[in-house]
C-alpha cells in the first residue's frame, strides 16, 4: 500500500476540477502592432479566432466514447508540446545545423546572405525528406 504523502500531484482524481483548468474559449481578433515580433502569430491567433473548434471536438468526444473536456485536454497538450516532440525527432545535433545558416545570415544582415541560407535550408531540407519521398534508396 502506498504512502499517501508519497502521491504524485499528476495523479489527481479527474472529477476534483483545479480552477486553473477552467478556461474561457475566447474570440481575438487584435490588435498589434505591424512592428510586433508576434505579429505573425497573433494574426494566426485572430485568424483561427473565427472558427467554432468545440462542434468538432463534442463530435469526435461521442464517436469516440471520451468526454470532451479529455479531447480538449489532448489537443492542447500535444500542440504545447510539439517543438519538444520536433526536437526529440530531429535531434538536438540536426537543430543546431540547421540554425547555423539562419545564424550566419542574420549576423550578416544583408538579403544576398539571407536568400544562400534559404538555399542551404533548402538542400539540408532535400536531404531530411528523401526517404519519405523516395522509399526505393534502401533497396
Amino acid at each position: 500500500m502506498s504512502d499517501p504523502d508519497d502521491s504524485d500531484p499528476d495523479d489527481s482524481d479527474p472529477d476534483d476540477s483545479d480552477p486553473d483548468d477552467l478556461v474561457r474559449l475566447e474570440r481575438w481578433t487584435g490588435p498589434w502592432e505591424p512592428e510586433d515580433p508576434d505579429a505573425n502569430f497573433k494574426a494566426d491567433v485572430a485568424l483561427y479566432s473565427h472558427l467554432e473548434p468545440m462542434a468538432t471536438i463534442r463530435r469526435l468526444a461521442a464517436a469516440m466514447d471520451i468526454p470532451a473536456g479529455a479531447i480538449v485536454r489532448y489537443v492542447l497538450a500535444k500542440y504545447a508540446t510539439g517543438g519538444s516532440g520536433s526536437l526529440l525527432e530531429l535531434g538536438p545535433t540536426m537543430i543546431r545545423r540547421l540554425w547555423e545558416p539562419v545564424e550566419a545570415a542574420e549576423e550578416a544582415a544583408t538579403d544576398q546572405a539571407r536568400l544562400a541560407a534559404y538555399h542551404q535550408l533548402r538542400q539540408m531540407l532535400s536531404w531530411l525528406r528523401l526517404p519519405l519521398e523516395d522509399d526505393s534508396i534502401y533497396d
